[in-house]
C-alpha cells in the first residue's frame, strides 16, 4: 500500500547550523512509507519550527507513537539528543513568537452585522510584562522570589549544609549561651543608661524603692496578710480567710448533675400567637 502525499509535508527549509547533525536510528527495513533517515531528518526540523511533537508528526505525516516508538529503539542516543535540542530550538522560537506579538500586537478582524469590515491590532499588555519578567528578571521581577536552576539548587543545598555544620560547631561551643550573655550585657546597659539619666532625687527615691522591695522580699511579705494594704479583705465570717479558693471554686461534681427536666407542655398544639407574646 503506498501512503498518499501530504501537503502537511511541505515546508520552508530549515536555515543551516541551526539544528545539530545527528545520526538517524537504523532500521531492519527501509520502507518508504516508514521512519527513514530523510524523514527523520525532516521530523527533527520539523519540531525545531513549532516545538511540538504533534505538529512535527503532522509533517512527516507520522504518528505520535511510532515517533515516541523511534526515540527508545537501540542506537537512538544521537536522535535524542537532536530532539531534545530541537525543543529548546522550538521554545526559543516560541518565545521570538510570542515577544513579536507583545510588541506589534495581533490584528484581530472587526464585523459589522455579520460581515467582515475590517481588522483591528490588539496588544496584550500581561503577555508583555511575562516576557519582560522572563528575559529582564533583574528590573521587571518586583522584587519576588526567582526560580533557581539545577545550578542554583546545587549551590543553595551546598549552602544549607554549610551554615548547619557552622550552627552546630557554634552551638557546641557554647555559641547559644554567649549570645544570651550578650543580650543581658546590653539589656543591663540599657538600664544603667536610664538610671544615669535620672535626676539625683528621682535616683535617690529608686534606690530606696529598691531597697524596701528588698526587704519585703527578705521579710517574706504577702500582700493579702496586711491588713494596712489597699487589697486587703479580712471577710465577713469568723473564718481565718484561708478558704478564699474553696470559696471562689464550684462545689465538687457540679459538671456530673443532670439538668432539670421540664415538665411536658399540656397540648402543645394548642399554642398559638397569643400565647408566644405576639399580643
Amino acid at each position: 500500500m503506498t501512503r498518499k502525499a501530504d501537503n502537511r509535508e511541505q515546508r520552508l527549509p530549515v536555515p543551516a547550523g541551526e539544528l545539530p547533525d545527528f545520526d538517524p536510528v537504523p532500521r531492519q527495513t527501509d520502507r518508504h512509507d516508514g521512519w527513514t533517515q530523510d524523514r527523520q531528518r525532516r521530523f527533527i526540523a520539523a519540531l525545531a519550527d513549532t516545538g511540538s511533537v504533534h505538529a512535527a508528526c503532522k509533517a512527516v505525516n507520522m504518528s505520535q507513537a511510532g515517533a515516541y516508538h523511534l526515540r527508545r529503539q537501540p542506537g537512538a542516543e544521537s536522535f535524542r539528543a537532536a530532539w531534545q535540542a530541537a525543543i529548546d530550538l522550538g521554545v526559543q522560537r516560541i518565545e521570538d513568537v510570542a515577544m513579536d506579538r507583545a510588541l506589534n500586537g495581533v490584528d484581530v478582524p472587526v464585523y459589522s452585522y455579520g460581515k467582515l469590515v475590517g481588522t483591528r491590532t490588539t496588544y496584550n499588555d500581561r503577555l508583555l510584562m511575562f516576557m519582560l519578567r522572563n528575559r529582564a528578571p533583574d528590573r521587571f521581577a518586583e522584587g519576588r522570589a526567582k526560580g533557581l536552576n539545577a545550578v542554583g539548587q546545587m549551590e543553595l543545598k551546598r549552602l544549607k549544609k554549610q551554615w548547619r555544620e557552622e550552627y552546630e560547631r557554634e552551638r557546641a561551643q557554647g555559641g547559644e549561651q554567649r549570645v544570651y550573655d550578650a543580650i543581658d550585657a546590653k539589656l543591663k546597659a540599657l538600664h544603667q543608661r536610664h538610671l544615669d539619666s535620672m535626676s539625683p532625687r528621682a535616683r535617690a527615691a529608686w534606690d530606696a524603692f529598691k531597697a524596701i522591695e528588698a526587704e519585703d522580699e527578705a521579710a517574706g511579705y504577702r500582700w493579702w496578710e496586711d491588713p494596712e494594704h489597699p487589697k486587703y479583705d479580712a471577710g465577713e465570717d469568723e473564718d481565718d480567710g484561708d478558704d478564699w479558693e474553696e470559696r471562689a471554686l464550684p462545689a465538687l461534681g457540679w459538671r456530673r448533675r443532670a439538668p432539670e427536666e421540664e415538665e411536658p407542655e399540656e397540648n402543645p398544639k394548642w399554642r398559638g400567637l397569643k400565647d408566644e407574646g405576639w399580643e
